[in-house]
């Protein structure tokens, strides 16, 4: 696959947890370099095996890369260089085992950034990647026949294994000579297959000139960037235990970085590693509760300075000062001491010191210090060891925030109707409690876990609040696509029937919105629906102050700088809630405008976000910072996630009501209007086949208009099920699931497919009655690949039997077939032996229509029922009475 400079590669992790590179557009030129080792990666991903992993860690770390694809490359790259630097590799070659800490995988995970599939990700399946690389690794050495440092300089020049020679670094009980050195060498492995050490004098006994020189090679590199070395080699001092002053120690601690490089293993004090030896700056804040909640609130603000964990008073670490560069021995610690650095964490110190000396900080900036210190505290965030922590109160508020399991359980109250799951009453305590400290809530469960009933469990608990207080309170406005309007207003009657609500919509068939526009009148709605068209030109929306705005499908503001996203956020309101069931942390610039919505200035201004946008490449930790400061205000449980499964049935199974546009509107009036007029003209079996074809006619019509009259165009706005299709889809999309999608009509899998392929960016498959046996095998492989096929388009009859399509988790019932076996028996292609996941059965209803008041007689088992489950629904509707048949087929909106 050809790809020009101007698109960049990308890590996408599949839900089986699978690593997908996909190409996608560029923002800026990545240059050609990055586009050749781009298309080198690509290349060997395409020949199906893992050692594009084993390559990508080994590559050049200077080319620029997509932020997925670096941080994958900074994850092999990890593996490459514990492999690099394992002792006696030639010898152990392919039964060497390079291992992980867990320590190391969860810093590794801490620090993921925004890229597709990011919630698939976890230790385990960092682990199952550190294994696959081994594994690679030993398959690749197995069979060649050079030695280990060719087949690792193949991949990348500049590495240099781990030689013979080791340096030792140790403590020692002396004032004068605080450490002690000493270099050893290997002398091959032992019965145990552990290398065998000796100080390195005992070289110059055991080997000629030519093979001394071979075992220093090593040495005499790391000599040509190190004058510490080059003046150890020149006296001898190299082959002598030698005790050190801790000048000496650290001019030799500070040059690691130079002998590991140059392949010789320092083994030197825990307190060096990871930046313990060094004055640390802490922030905590929140330790008390404030007056009053909410993101103004005022909180406490605490400025402390540590070595490493015993903290320190601002007289000692001034003292620090004082000391010469090099080590210090303070509080039994051995402390780097660095002036410039120490002098910047002093000037950080006190510049926190005095905004704690003001009237403290607003919740809403003590968080963002958390992103952005530098902004707030100007210290360089890579170079200073600091800190950010939550108080007692704060640390309390945010713990039950991630973990809703620590929440007070509340009831929705009296009038609610749904029996509520565990992990969604979960979800009612979670918005509970942010409803009480006025925060802003995303509530981004996974499609089919029910975010709909708990937002409506809420409303009916809120609801119930007032009425025990007995005081007055405002309307709320739920923003909505308008294909979701039906849905809502079916959820709403059925599970809280007590929620007093208006539509304020005027769509195809609809009564024109006729709401009063004054306060009062609003006062007395529990809840305003409305669709984001509409929101931007209803001037008494946008007056009104509403108690809470709710979005669905909160992906709508996505794009800040639209009229619709900014006509959202000028609404005025006491709080905020966003529903999605797409992953809302793979692009930051969505990231933000949610954000600016629930909570407004917790992430900065656009133009600061933007700048700490632009410092994630040169600071991983970034994004680790990035996700616990929004963690607390997201709740998304997966389908997959264990707390979850064992509360959610195998299958669920949900109707997804679709509306008509105006031509569907007027193609099917005309036809009732047909029917009116001839049903009482005909007779016998002119009239049964008149009421057939009638049928079939209405599910046309539904479908999308030109399936009836036979036209090819398949505009999607002309099909509220096309709408309703894309949104599930792109969802769908989004999440990098599979979907097999079943209709009655042949004629109809070309369109869906053509418009599918336009929402999944890749091709699809179809399999209908006239594709032939012999093809039906290789569709079906094609979809239970693990490369991405993300659907299917089948006909009914040609789908439903026989086949086991288990890689796709959601099957979507376009039209109704009114006999619930034959759908059971096509979804049952799905919901099978060999399905893992949990299975999202959409059943599609045009609103107001005949299929609508067929589905409700199935539900409520009346005769007519019981006739069309036995299969001969059609047969029983053509017996039906004239003015029976007409209220049947009536359009009722």
């Amino acid at each position: 696959m050809q790809k020009t400079i101007n698109q960049e590669l990308n890590v996408v992790v599949m839900p089986t947890g699978y690593l997908q590179l996909e190409w996608t557009d560029a923002q800026n030129d990545i240059g050609k370099s990055s586009s050749v080792l781009q298309k080198e990666i690509y290349r060997r991903f395409s020949a199906d095996t893992d050692s594009w992993l084993l390559f990508l860690g080994f590559c050049d770390h200077r080319v620029q890369l997509s932020p997925s694809l670096e941080y994958w490359r900074n994850f092999t790259g990890a593996f490459a260089k514990r492999l690099s630097q394992t002792p006696d590799l030639e010898i152990l070659r392919h039964k060497a085992k390079v291992l992980i800490e867990q320590d190391d995988l969860k810093m590794h995970l801490e620090r993921v950034p925004m890229m597709t599939g990011s919630e698939y990700l976890s230790t385990e399946l960092l682990e199952d990647v550190w294994e696959r690389l081994n594994r690679a690794f030993t398959l690749a050495i197995k069979s060649f026949g050079g030695t280990v440092e060719d087949f690792i300089r193949a991949y990348s020049p500049n590495v240099h294994l781990v030689g013979r020679v080791f340096f030792h670094l140790v403590e020692n009980k002396s004032d004068d000579y605080p450490f002690a050195f000493m270099a050893t060498y290997s002398t091959g492995l032992n019965k145990q297959g552990r290398s065998k050490h000796l100080p390195l004098k005992y070289a110059l006994r055991e080997y000629e000139n030519d093979e001394l020189l071979e075992l220093l090679t090593t040495v005499h590199l790391s000599a040509k960037k190190s004058p510490l070395i080059t003046d150890l080699l020149e006296t001898g001092e190299l082959f002598h235990p030698l005790l050190w002053t801790a000048k000496e120690a650290f001019s030799f601690l500070k040059e690691i970085p130079v002998y590991e490089k140059s392949g010789i293993l320092c083994r030197i004090p825990n307190w060096w590693k990871g930046n313990k030896s060094s004055l640390r700056l802490n922030l905590s804040v929140g330790d008390s509760k404030p007056s009053f909640v909410g993101m103004d609130a005022i909180l406490n603000f605490n400025a402390r300075l540590f070595l490493g964990n015993t903290q320190i008073s601002e007289k000692e670490a001034k003292q620090l000062l004082d000391e010469s560069e090099g080590l210090a021995f303070i509080k039994n610690k051995w402390v780097a001491v660095d002036q410039e650095k120490l002098k910047q964490i002093m000037d950080a110190y006190e510049k926190a010191k005095a905004m704690t000396h003001d009237d403290g900080l607003s919740l809403r900036d003590a968080l963002r210090i958390q992103l952005m210190p530098e902004k707030f505290l100007g210290i360089d965030t890579q170079e200073i060891d600091h800190d950010i922590s939550n108080g007692k109160w704060l640390e309390s508020v945010t713990g039950k925030l991630r973990d809703p399991a620590l929440i007070t359980s509340v009831m929705p109250g009296k009038g609610f109707k749904a029996k509520l799951r565990k992990y969604q009453k979960m979800g009612l305590n979670w918005l509970y409690f942010l409803h009480s400290l006025q925060f802003g809530a995303c509530l981004a469960d996974d499609m089919g876990l029910g975010k709909t009933v708990q937002v409506l469990a809420f409303l009916n608990k809120i609801k119930n609040d007032v009425k025990t207080s007995g005081k007055s309170d405002k309307a709320s406005l739920l923003i909505v696509p308008a294909s979701l309007i039906s849905n809502w207003d079916n959820e709403i009657k059925r599970f809280s029937p007590e929620i007093k609500f208006h539509i304020a919509h005027s769509g195809a068939g609809m009564k024109k919105d006729n709401v009063p526009k004054d306060k009062k009148s609003l006062d007395a709605f529990d809840l305003v629906i409305t669709t984001y068209a509409l929101i931007q030109r209803h001037e008494w929306l946008q007056a009104y102050s509403w108690n809470y705005i709710i979005l669905d499908e909160a992906q709508a503001i996505k794009n800040p700088g639209t009229k619709q996203a900014k006509a959202i956020k000028n609404l005025t309101s006491r709080n905020r809630i966003v529903m999605t069931g797409t992953p809302i942390e793979n692009r930051l610039t969505d990231l933000w405008s949610l954000f600016d919505f629930l909570n407004p200035g917790l992430l900065g201004n656009a133009g600061e976000f933007k700048q700490f946008s632009k410092g994630l490449k040169d600071d991983n930790s970034g994004y680790s910072r990035l996700r616990k400061l929004i963690s607390p205000y997201i709740l998304r449980r997966l389908k997959t996630d264990k707390s979850v499964i064992s509360d959610l049935p195998e299958k669920v199974e949900m109707k997804t009501y679709a509306p008509l546009s105006k031509k569907q509107v007027l193609l099917y009036k005309n036809i009732v209007e047909e029917i009116k007029q001839t049903i009482a003209e005909t007779e016998g079996i002119q009239r049964k086949g008149l009421i057939l074809s009638s049928l079939m006619k209405f599910k046309q019509i539904c479908n999308h208009p030109d399936q009836y009259l036979g036209t090819g165009g398949f505009e999607e706005k002309e099909s509220g099920k096309f709408l309703r299709l894309r949104e599930i889809c792109e969802t769908i999309y989004d999440k990098r699931e599979k979907v097999l999608i079943f209709t009655q009509f042949k004629e109809i899998t070309e369109p869906l497919c053509d418009f599918l392929e336009n929402i999944f960016k890749r091709k699809g498959l179809i399999l209908h009655g006239s594709v032939a046996l012999s093809k039906r095998k290789k569709i079906i492989e094609q979809f239970q690949s693990q490369s991405y096929v993300p659907f299917m388009v089948l006909s009914l009859k040609a789908g439903g039997v026989g086949l086991n399509l288990t890689e796709a988790n959601h099957v979507i019932h376009f039209d109704r077939w009114w006999n619930p076996a034959v759908e059971n028996q096509a979804t049952d292609r799905v919901f099978r032996i060999g399905q893992k996941k949990n299975v999202i059965v959409h059943k599609f209803l045009t609103k107001g229509t005949v299929e609508e008041r067929i589905d409700m007689m199935l539900e409520e088992k009346s005769r007519l029922s019981q006739d069309v489950i036995a299969g001969t629904g059609d047969a029983r509707i053509t017996e039906m009475k004239d003015d029976e048949l007409v209220d049947l087929f009536r359009l009722k909106l």
